[in-house]
């Protein structure tokens, strides 16, 4: 467990960890700028209508031959200030065709794979979890099989604050920002996909074969199914954000390179309610009911809400952007 007497603030951790030698592990949150021009991609909604608000039922696919990197922000909705608590409990409501009651918690095995004074590393084999498979992940030397989460943790304010799940057997990944000041914890919502997209039965997928982190980088090197390979790197995260920074060896082709996953029931019910778009040359941006968006081309696209939501009403906005043929600037 990592030291509850530690404190952490952005400047405060580097200075600490260029004292104590562990400056690789908790090295800058600069973000990196991605290199050449920016560049539209196609952005596709296959949402379908459901009254479940425990069933993800939005779905905006991004596509494009070209496109080597770009950028993913979760940031914290508009109204959070005024958010007085989070609702923890699913909302069964409508969910009839739902086994919900009675279900026997899963088995759990927990790993650590690495624990800094800034960073830890975690992993969680459930007995349950939808779609089995064996994807390696590791660490330093640590190699750990038939995981169904890993987690990223930082250690800020006297406490260790999750901010990045990710599921390697499905390929799904989850992000938000430090809480605000106000709340002690702040809700993960939306989902997304990064990778070769693909499909299991009606869910979409990413196949990984295998997933390595480097934690002086705060990086993930993903092997795929189909032989590419991916970079997802923590850029920068604070109360207000965190930014991952995606670069494929590759492009995707023929498959949308990455995937908003999330659910909508009511505009006051939802993770996401709205969707914004910036055109290549348009002078103002696109808006829509998530819903109601069917396609376009965009250089950047919002996800999220206007209104507080009955459904993880702390939940963060994402941004995609920074959409480009080249890689990374390291």
């Amino acid at each position: 467990m990592l030291a509850a007497s530690t404190s952490w603030s952005p400047g405060a951790a580097r200075a600490a960890g260029a004292k104590s030698g562990e400056a690789g592990a908790q090295a800058s949150f600069a973000p990196a700028q991605p290199a050449g021009l920016p560049l539209a991609v196609d952005v596709t909604n296959a949402s379908e209508p459901e009254s479940c608000a425990e069933k993800d039922n939005v779905t905006v696919n991004f596509a494009s031959p070209e496109l080597r990197h770009f950028r993913i922000e979760a940031a914290h909705p508009a109204y959070i200030g005024a958010v007085a608590g989070e609702r923890r409990e699913p909302d069964w409501t409508d969910c009839a065709d739902i086994a919900h009651e009675g279900v026997a918690p899963p088995t759990e095995r927990r790993v650590t794979f690495y624990e800094s004074p800034f960073l830890w590393v975690t992993g969680y084999e459930w007995s349950d979890y939808w779609r089995k498979g064996d994807v390696p992940v590791r660490v330093g030397d640590r190699v750990e099989h038939n995981l169904s989460m890993v987690q990223l943790w930082v250690f800020v304010r006297g406490k260790a604050e999750q901010v990045i799940v990710l599921y390697p057997t499905d390929g799904v990944w989850r992000i938000h920002p430090l809480p605000p000041a106000n709340l002690p914890w702040s809700a993960y919502g939306s989902s997304f996909f990064l990778g070769p997209v693909g499909k299991a039965g009606e869910r979409p997928v990413v196949e990984i074969k295998e997933i390595a982190f480097e934690p002086t980088t705060k990086t993930f090197h993903l092997s795929f199914a189909g032989g590419s390979s991916g970079d997802i790197r923590l850029a920068d995260l604070d109360e207000d954000h965190i930014v991952l920074d995606v670069s494929f060896d590759r492009p995707i082709a023929q498959r949308p390179f990455a995937a908003l996953r999330s659910m909508y029931v009511t505009e006051f019910n939802a993770d996401v309610a709205r969707i914004a778009l910036q055109q290549p040359d348009a002078k103002s941006w696109l808006e829509a009911p998530i819903m109601s968006f069917r396609s376009a081309k965009a250089t950047k696209v919002w996800m999220g809400r206007q209104v507080p939501s009955r459904h993880n009403i702390s939940a963060p906005d994402l941004v995609f952007s920074g959409f480009s043929t080249g890689q990374a600037t390291p």
